[in-house]
């Protein structure tokens, strides 16, 4: 795997580093989801789906879409949702788990889909992974039809310093315990606080959603703030 040292020099060093890891741990990462939030990222994804109010035969696309949980829910509630994902491992893991949605392997920076084709764009830790979070903004606002919502759930960046520098710490220690003990290697589950650090944190991002053209932008905090929900409707 290359450093997690350059993993940040360059978008593209990010863009490898994220391909390289993702498919190294696609096969733990159900459990690794679980073990970080406290066994409560089924519980965020569900509220995510139902905040989502998604119609019926209405076009969702769920990005970072991993072993698609997402997907899986908009579908059982009526869209014809599509998952896409750079992993293609994640979505061999998907498609074992359920037929419920199709999945794309794909480039959150360059989506292979027609402007104004979804009424529904979803994200599980998507944004914070990508290599460039105005070109990901910009290519979820290009799909979606005017009037479409997007939602995203990922970590925050706690604006107290005190807060953030303790978070920071335990997911240091912690991701480097597990990274050691299921895959030999420390710094595997280090990338997470290393890319929160990064992050311009839940505000950071409803302020380019805004700036997108995106209004009605929500930010809902879980676990005390230290993960957030983003809501938002494309007005144009």
């Amino acid at each position: 795997m290359p450093s997690l040292r350059n993993a940040f020099e360059t978008p593209q060093a990010k863009r490898q580093y994220v391909r390289t890891l993702f498919a190294t741990i696609a096969d733990r990462y159900d459990l690794i989801t679980s073990l970080l939030s406290y066994g409560q990222d089924a519980r965020w994804k569900r509220r995510l789906v139902a905040l989502a109010e998604v119609r019926r035969g209405e076009r969702a696309l769920d990005l970072a879409s991993g072993t698609g949980d997402i997907a899986f829910a908009v579908a059982a509630r009526g869209g014809k949702a599509v998952g896409l994902d750079i992993t293609h491992r994640m979505l061999q893991l998907a498609r074992a788990k359920s037929h419920a949605a199709p999945f794309v392997t794909g480039d959150m920076a360059a989506l292979p889909f027609a402007s104004g084709s979804c009424d529904l764009v979803t994200t599980g830790y998507g944004l914070r992974n990508v290599p460039d979070l105005q070109t990901a903004i910009d290519e979820i606002a290009r799909v979606l039809k005017p009037g479409g919502r997007m939602l995203s759930l990922d970590f925050n960046k706690p604006q107290n310093a005190i807060v953030r520098g303790v978070y920071l710490i335990y997911l240091t220690a912690v991701g480097a315990l597990l990274g050691w003990v299921l895959h030999g290697d420390p710094d595997t589950y280090r990338y997470i606080p290393a890319s929160i650090r990064r992050y311009p944190g839940a505000q950071g991002v409803a302020d380019r959603l805004a700036a997108q053209g995106f209004d009605q932008v929500t930010v809902v905090p879980l676990l005390f703030g230290l993960m957030t929900l983003h809501l938002a409707r494309r007005l144009r």
